[in-house]
């Protein structure tokens, strides 16, 4: 298996822990200033993400056309089913991770199409969710909630304080 979807599977692993220790109501709690997101509107959006780049048709992905099916967001067996159905197909991806991809995308100022490897289009997918997660965190601790993974949010490359 290809080290970007190792690692993929890795990133997305630990959103199956976290739907595993949630329920329904947590999952949906929008109680969190200032952008009253909940955690499953950030599951939606990682999944959505991923949903798109393998919905790929003729090399061409379209990151705007998510499906945003709102029962992710709120119920966690819908969200486990979408994730698990996710890394399914994430898992059997084959081809060449190098051949390049039409990706079209709203980056603020309207629809543009950019070229990537698909490798590319999924590291920038990983990251995109480690990012995510931070603010998932973010969530779970302001509802006093604690995560049993010390890497649940952080990028691979921040530096962690050694201790002596």
């Amino acid at each position: 298996m290809d080290i970007i979807i190792e690692s993929t599977l890795h990133t997305l692993k630990k959103s199956q822990y976290l739907l595993d220790n949630l329920d329904d109501d947590i999952l949906s709690n929008t109680s969190v200033s200032p952008y009253n997101s909940s955690i499953g509107s950030h599951l939606r959006h990682i999944l959505d993400f991923y949903d798109c780049i393998l919905n790929v048709k003729d090399a061409c992905i379209d990151l705007t056309a998510r499906r945003r099916d709102h029962k992710i967001e709120t119920c966690c067996d819908s969200a486990k089913d979408y994730l698990l159905s996710l890394m399914e197909k994430l898992s059997c991806l084959d081809g060449d991770l190098d051949k390049t991809v039409q990706v079209t995308d709203d980056l603020g100022l309207g629809k543009i199409e950019i070229l990537y490897t698909l490798a590319a289009l999924l590291a920038q997918a990983n990251s995109h969710t480690i990012h995510h997660y931070a603010i998932i965190n973010y969530i779970l601790d302001s509802l006093g909630i604690i995560m049993d993974d010390n890497d649940f949010g952080y990028n691979p490359t921040t530096p962690k304080e050694t201790t002596y």
